[in-house]
């Protein structure tokens, strides 16, 4: 769990002096794609919310700026969210 809490929040600034995990939070950590490594805050989210996965913008994916890579949970273990790849 501390390798966890070292991790960079999807979303935070650039030159946000602490771009990590904030107490209080919860978090699903992003695996391969463009968003590798990430942490996503799913704070609050309801289990179907947690179970369909998100797709979350990025200008690094297959499709640049406006594009969005898409992320679920892993059977077995939805702590870990892998990349099932990017959309427009």
């Amino acid at each position: 769990m501390d390798e966890l809490m070292r991790g960079r929040v999807y979303g935070a600034d650039h030159e946000d002096p602490d771009p990590g995990p904030q107490p209080g939070h919860v978090y699903r950590e992003l695996v391969a794609g463009p968003l590798d490594g990430l942490l996503l805050d799913v704070t609050g989210w309801s289990a179907a919310e947690l179970a369909a996965g998100a797709a979350l913008r990025t200008e690094i994916g297959a499709f640049g700026a406006g594009g969005r890579a898409t992320y679920g949970p892993r059977a077995g273990d939805g702590r870990l969210w892998d990349w099932t790849g990017d959309i427009r």
